[in-house]
């Protein structure tokens, strides 16, 4: 799903904002696959990584690396900072933890 926003929208509110939420959650599944940690050092682990790539949009880090005209780059890092992504990013962190911690009482 995140490939399709990514792919076909390239404005709107899904494509900016459903698109973080959803990227987070993604993350956190990812590290969640194989590594056995406790589900808030996860979330904090991928919310820091969001948060981090947010505020390196503050910067001109893509210039420095030569890749201000990279499709893929712009794509992956972004390239304006934004606090409604943070908002989402916290938010998609939120929901997935609360999943993750319910799903474990319905078993």
């Amino acid at each position: 799903m995140e490939a399709g926003i990514a792919y076909y929208l390239k404005s709107g509110f899904i494509r900016h904002t459903v698109g973080d939420f959803l990227v987070v959650i993604l993350i956190y599944c990812f590290f969640r696959s194989f590594l056995k940690a406790y589900a808030i050092i996860l979330g904090i682990v991928t919310l820091g990584i969001a948060y981090s790539v947010e505020f390196l949009q503050l910067t001109p880090f893509l210039e420095a690396l030569g890749l201000q005209q990279n499709k893929w780059a712009n794509l992956i890092f972004g390239n304006s900072f934004s606090i409604q992504d943070l908002v989402a990013y916290t938010l998609g962190i939120v929901i997935v933890l609360l999943i993750d911690h319910y799903s474990k009482k319905l078993v």
